[in-house]
């Protein structure tokens, strides 16, 4: 599905329009129309406890109200093992599928402590009991 991005990915401001396609429930990818970006992205929800305030100008910049339906994902830098690949909690993409428009939000440390920019997929692996 094509998304128009209101406000830009950080790093990637020429980039107007990316393609969205879920993986499966966790995972998610988002690609420029001229193949210049591609991005994994994990549904942050899948993780962990994840909650943050939408600006007003993003409420506004994707027409968001109280009855808004949006998709919120986290960028993951892959690595060679897939456990080690990190999320960037404090950037996360916002998706509104009702009118196809995205934008990301950069969140401050200060009012967010709790949310990493290189936190591991493994530390939100559990562990199996036993063996």
């Amino acid at each position: 599905m094509l998304y128009d991005l209101k406000a830009p990915i950080l790093g990637f401001e020429n980039i107007l329009q990316v393609e969205f396609e879920k993986i499966d429930d966790i995972f998610s990818k988002i690609n420029s129309l001229d193949e210049t970006l591609s991005i994994v992205l994990v549904n942050p929800y899948m993780l962990r406890e994840y909650s943050f305030a939408v600006p007003k100008c993003v409420e506004l910049l994707l027409e968001l109200d109280k009855d808004s339906q949006v998709e919120v994902y986290c960028v993951v830098v892959l690595q060679k093992d897939l456990e080690s690949s990190m999320v960037n909690f404090l950037a996360p993409l916002i998706f509104n599928p009702k009118n196809n428009t995205a934008a990301q939000i950069a969140l401050s440390i200060l009012d967010y402590p709790d949310f990493g920019v290189k936190e591991t997929l493994k530390s939100f692996v559990k562990q199996e009991m036993g063996a």
